[in-house]
């Protein structure tokens, strides 16, 4: 048997008749740029996250960016962030000029740990990035207590339909930035993101700044970008979005029989429900001795085993700069070298799930 880590083509063919026929309409009006559908689509997302404003824009780096700008980081500014997330939250603070400032995790959950942001504040703190990891909200309400007048701009590219203490991950904070690359619970058909607020006038400086800064065509007012979503992409999005509730809970059904399976297993830290959280599992991550050895021989048995994430931001050649070298944040050092992900996807099935269980059983007892 072969388990993928993700399986996108029986997601597609769920959606398939829907998403031709909307294809079929944008194409037979040439309207590929915004339109009704990228309207249609941030209305219904909004919705269903529960957030007022949802801007599309092309990319999930472009949408955590842009929400950053919007909150007022400023080139020279710092903004604090976890060591254990994926580079691209750091690319964005770099990407405005703006410093990463980088933050241990909890050892449970591997959640930005509130208690090391406290004494990473400065007086050039311009924002700080929770990240919801691996389908779980990051602990907003301990950082919001933290922060005072700094905004909170969450990375919430892993936790669509996710829920802290009955309240959206992506509405926790002033704004937060999200992607919809294939592979997320949400996932485009291509690269492609957006941005999330309550906030009225963040949501028009968002969309501004992604118009190349122009709320009028030709009237510039800023320095902005060339960030918006496609209606191929809106198509694609509104098809699986009617979905994204019930894909979910498949999701959690598929983790509660992972947990069931692998109990047992020495050497085996299976990953937990942080209290107050409604999990959505985008990721599915155990960590595990000897772990590359254990990658190694999964993927040798067909397991399509993976690792998010492998090197910790600070450790990777694009943050030599910053100076920060290994043993300054221990539990991320830790985990980056542990953490393996096994295949979870909505589509799963029972029988997949015991070939992945017997098979890291295998991989471990070897």
């Amino acid at each position: 048997m072969r388990v993928p880590m993700i399986d996108l083509v029986a997601q597609q063919l769920e959606v398939d008749a829907e998403i031709r026929a909307g294809l079929d309409a944008v194409f037979s009006t040439a309207g590929f740029v915004g339109g009704p559908e990228v309207a249609a689509f941030e209305h219904e997302y909004a919705a269903e996250i529960g957030v007022e404003f949802c801007v599309g824009v092309a990319n999930g780096t472009d949408a955590l960016e842009l929400a950053l700008r919007a909150a007022g980081v400023t080139p020279g500014g710092e903004v604090i962030l976890p060591a254990n997330t994926f580079i691209a939250t750091a690319e964005a603070v770099s990407r405005i000029g703006a410093t990463p400032v980088l933050v241990d995790v909890d050892r449970t959950h591997l959640l930005i740990d509130p208690a090391q942001v406290g004494p990473a504040i400065t007086s050039r703190t311009q924002a700080i990035v929770p990240v919801h990891l691996y389908g779980q909200a990051a602990p907003v309400e301990a950082l919001l207590d933290l922060a005072g007048d700094i905004p909170i701009v969450e990375d919430a590219a892993q936790s669509q339909g996710a829920l802290r203490n009955d309240e959206p991950a992506g509405g926790l904070g002033l704004v937060a930035g999200t992607s919809f690359y294939p592979g997320k619970n949400l996932g485009a058909a291509g690269d492609a993101g957006a941005v999330m607020t309550n906030d009225k006038e963040i949501a028009a400086k968002v969309r501004m700044m992604a118009a190349h800064g122009s709320a009028i065509k030709y009237v510039h007012e800023v320095v902005g970008m060339n960030s918006r979503l496609d209606a191929v992409q809106a198509v694609v999005l509104r098809a699986k979005l009617a979905r994204l509730a019930g894909w979910n809970e498949s999701r959690r059904k598929a983790a509660e029989r992972y947990q069931d399976l692998l109990s047992h297993l020495p050497g085996v830290t299976l990953p937990s429900v942080a209290p107050g959280n409604l999990h959505v599992w985008h990721l599915y991550v155990v960590q595990a001795d000897d772990r590359d050895a254990v990658v190694s021989r999964l993927n040798e048995a067909g397991v399509g085993a993976g690792i998010h994430y492998p090197i910790a931001v600070h450790l990777s050649g694009a943050y030599a700069h910053l100076g920060i070298g290994r043993g300054a944040f221990p539990i991320a050092e830790a985990a980056a070298d542990r953490i393996l992900t096994l295949p979870l996807f909505p589509h799963i099935t029972v029988d997949q799930q015991e070939y992945v269980a017997a098979a890291l059983a295998a991989a471990i007892s070897r």
